[in-house]
């Protein structure tokens, strides 16, 4: 079955829309289906939350893909919320940050995992489970973590398109669908709802699935030659910083780019919206980076680039001009891309980053300009020091210059108050 949110059964009761929906449900598995900034997430730790304070000894589990995307997501979600809640402070007995668990005085706790494989799922069981980002996780682990789940289970996910939950919950008798998007989220500023609106104009496709929740297909990913990795190898060798400004509703990027056998290896250092030319340079230093690392910026923001060589940072705008995006964009298509598992948000934006449709439906040479504050950079990087044909690659034989083919490469008043 699936519910109409607009129509809440706790009218009058004030609060989120999806908190009540999901805490009322009577179902035995609730799946959230949800656009961007729905606040799906948020709502079912809420729940969770008052849950585990409500009944004592409860085993409540939180999974996602890994744990850098539990640390970014829902475990960064979890900690807002008990940050601003007295009553649920008083609740609890402790916060175990290395094991992820929250404990409560009841004897309830709430514990943030992932699992490897189905084989790593069968440890454990739980009375609640709540799978975060549910299309990043395989239907053989969840199949192992359902059976071993007491009580309820709850599901959320962006519909980018249709993958387990469609195939083998959805229609069945014991499963709610809950379909939610921004305009669900009372607390959402006006300007990132317009953002979020704003794609209806780029791509339809996208619209759907990120301003309405809608199961989409969405085609035309711009790069399918990257991948995850752990970590920087050792030996990898630093070839710039990339960094695109932002400030109130885009956010600012920063990323670090390395080349080993012929492969860039990326990782992400910063990702954040309110960042001053200050903020940015101390940013800088705690993540490591070194004054005579050279940074290539945004060369649209020529003061914030002037302020941070002020500040002794080996700043360089990027060589833009003429079909220098698609220019970028073709020099990165050579390579083969490797990611750490921790740059969440360049992950997110190579999962969305496609190339734009005319109103007949064709594909044409220029990407949505949306979700590339971290691609950016990286775009930044390729046109400044992999060119083909800079400087540094002039061809010093005198035999003919053959071109290499390219490769394919009460708490519960809280929470509803």
């Amino acid at each position: 079955m699936m519910d109409d949110i607009n129509a809440p059964p706790f009218s009058g009761l004030g609060g989120s829309v999806l908190f009540g929906q999901n805490y009322f449900s009577r179902a035995q598995i609730v799946v959230n289906q949800g656009g961007t900034s729905s606040g799906k997430t948020y709502a079912i730790e809420q729940v969770l939350f008052c849950l585990a304070c409500q009944t004592a000894k409860l085993v409540i589990t939180v999974v996602a893909q890994d744990v850098p995307n539990l640390k970014a997501g829902a475990l960064r979600d979890a900690l807002n919320i008990y940050q601003q809640s007295e009553a649920l402070q008083n609740a609890m007995k402790n916060f175990n940050k290395t094991d992820r668990v929250f404990e409560f005085t009841n004897g309830s706790i709430i514990e943030f995992k992932s699992y490897d494989n189905a084989q790593d799922a069968k440890s454990g069981k739980r009375d609640y489970l709540f799978v975060n980002e549910a299309n990043g996780i395989s239907w053989d682990i969840y199949h192992e973590l359902a059976l071993r789940t007491r009580q309820r289970i709850f599901i959320d996910y962006n519909p980018n398109t249709g993958f387990w939950v469609h195939e083998k919950l959805i229609g069945q008798p014991h499963v709610q669908l809950i379909i939610s998007d921004h305009r669900h989220n009372p607390y959402l500023d006006q300007s990132v709802r317009d953002k979020i609106e704003s794609l209806k104009k780029d791509d339809l496709e996208l619209w759907k699935v990120y301003a309405r929740g809608l199961t989409g297909k969405i085609t035309g990913l711009i790069f399918n030659n990257w991948y995850l990795c752990n970590q920087i190898p050792d030996d990898a060798r630093l070839i710039a910083a990339g960094l695109d400004f932002g400030f109130t509703n885009d956010q600012t990027g920063c990323l670090l780019v390395y080349r080993q056998n012929g492969e860039l290896w990326v990782n992400e250092l910063f990702y954040e919206t309110g960042l001053t030319n200050a903020d940015i340079a101390d940013k800088l230093k705690a993540c490591g980076v070194n004054k005579t690392t050279e940074i290539i910026a945004d060369s649209a923001e020529p003061k914030s680039i002037e302020d941070l060589k002020r500040m002794g940072w080996h700043v360089t705008g990027a060589k833009k001009g003429a079909d220098s995006i698609k220019n970028s964009i073709d020099i990165l298509k050579r390579y083969k891309i490797n990611v750490t598992r921790t740059s969440i948000n360049l992950r997110n934006e190579l999962n969305r980053y496609i190339w734009r449709v005319d109103q007949s439906g064709k594909t044409i040479n220029q990407p949505v300009d949306k979700w590339n504050h971290l691609i950016d950079p990286l775009r930044y990087v390729a046109l400044n020091k992999l060119k083909v044909g800079g400087e540094g690659n002039k061809i010093k034989s005198r035999l003919p210059f053959v071109p290499r083919p390219r490769s394919s490469a009460g708490i519960f008043e809280q929470m509803i108050g």
